[in-house]
């Protein structure tokens, strides 16, 4: 499969889909202007990506911030990721969060509770 890498700015994540290394990240700010138009190409390399899955399959999410349009489509990755699950594939999501960010660990909680995915949090100093 293509790999996805997609280098940061104030306004949108880093994120790197990397199936032959296992790596799947999403890191950083993310408030695109279009919403759509950056997450879309995410969901779809997802949707391909569950043809023909890992083993295993770890999607770290290290974000310090997220608006409400991004917050959507963050909610549909981990979709995907409960599809893989629910098809007998292991999965396990990573919600990293500043110890200090309160809302940010409510938001992984919350999406832990929406979505029937393996789910861990992790506190970083």
């Amino acid at each position: 499969m293509e790999v996805i890498k997609i280098k940061g700015t104030d306004d949108t994540p880093t994120v790197t889909l990397d199936a032959a290394n296992g790596i799947f990240e999403i890191s950083g700010r993310s408030l695109p202007e279009d919403v759509a138009a950056f997450y879309n190409p995410l969901i779809d390399w997802l949707e391909a990506y569950s043809q023909s899955p890992n083993a295993k399959t770890i999607f770290d999410f290290k974000l310090a911030y997220f608006n409400t349009a991004s917050s959507k489509m963050i909610l549909d990755i981990l979709m995907k990721l409960e599809d893989l699950q629910n098809n007998g594939h292991e999965v396990l999501a990573k919600w990293y969060y500043d110890e200090d960010d309160e809302d940010m660990k409510e938001a992984g909680e919350e999406y832990a509770d929406i979505v029937d995915v393996t789910f861990e949090q992790i506190a970083i100093q």
